[in-house]
């Protein structure tokens, strides 16, 4: 049977029934609305089961659901503070929740890391698939990240930063994403050119400014993903990955991304001047099919030291 899958980001909530048979997005079956992430728990709530009610679920189903962290995602609990986003859901069960509230109903619902999601999706039918080690990276509010070796992710030990999170490391002394975001590229780009209009574009219109010329546009773009490189390069290097594979918004401008990016690896390791860095195949699907892919297992992804 089909899994529903729900992925919650900063700015959307979406769901999908997911056929893992196919490896496949059901047709009609995915629906997207817009979340605020700064509401109150309440709204949040309601604006994810308004999404998921739209899928049709009539018997009791395994749901999965992908969303960024801090997240205890084996108790299904918020720990979010002071990230700029859901705030209001702190502390929250929201596994009780979304089980008493999911259309079906739902039957157990298996929490897990949106960029382990779309790592996973990617290893099982994207980029990284026949890989035995592979690394996901996604680039856009912030940096995710998910190292795996057969399948299994790996967050601890010596070949990986802590926790398995690029998100923890720095560059230059501060934190990696005060210079590879989303919210680190506009305003690398806005303190740049100074103007009013600077400070409205987002980094779409800034990689589109960078093809036709522009030089602080290319300059703004180079920076981050040469930086990204070189910090993220050493941890590739140890974990021995043979891929790295990119999603998120940022790396919709891959024509952008991709070489300060491969610059920055090789100036990291020289070895990694043999790794394949490639965008994601499957940018929209990769999360559910990670998602469901681990919910059709009952497996939130058993955490493990890189042999």
């Amino acid at each position: 049977m089909p899994i529903p899958v729900l992925e919650i980001g900063g700015t959307h909530v979406a769901a999908a029934l997911v056929d893992l048979t196919t490896r496949t997005m059901l047709p009609g079956g995915g629906h997207r609305d817009p979340l605020r992430a700064h509401g109150s728990a309440e709204e949040i709530i309601d604006a994810v089961l308004r999404c998921a009610a739209r899928l049709t679920v009539s018997t009791p189903r395994h749901w999965a659901v992908a969303l960024p962290g801090p997240f205890d995602h084996a108790r299904g609990i918020a720990l979010f503070e002071g990230v700029g986003k859901f705030d209001s859901l702190r502390g929250m069960d929201l596994g009780s929740a979304l089980r008493a509230g999911l259309s079906g109903p739902a039957s157990a619902v298996t929490f897990l890391n949106d960029a382990t999601a779309f790592s996973v999706g990617e290893w099982i039918a994207g980029s990284a698939f026949g890989h035995r080690r592979a690394v996901g990276v996604t680039l856009g509010t912030g940096i995710g990240s998910c190292f795996l070796a057969d399948g299994q992710v790996i967050d601890t030990g010596p070949a990986v930063p802590p926790e398995g999170r690029a998100d923890l490391l720095t560059w230059r002394g501060r934190p990696l994403e005060d210079t590879v975001s989303r919210r680190a590229i506009r305003a690398r780009y806005a303190e740049c050119v100074g103007t009013p209009t600077a400070a409205k574009a987002d980094v779409h219109t800034i990689a589109a400014a960078a093809r036709t010329g522009d030089p602080v546009a290319a300059a703004v773009i180079e920076y981050a993903l040469h930086s990204l490189g070189c910090a993220l390069g050493p941890w590739l290097a140890r974990f021995r990955a043979s891929v790295l594979v990119v999603g998120g918004s940022i790396a919709a401008s891959w024509d952008q991304v991709e070489p300060p990016l491969r610059e920055g690896l090789r100036a990291a390791d020289v070895a990694l001047a043999d790794l394949s860095v490639l965008a994601a195949s499957r940018p929209v699907e990769s999360a559910f099919l990670g998602a469901a892919h681990c919910a059709a297992r009952r497996w939130a992804p058993r955490c493990g030291e890189s042999p």
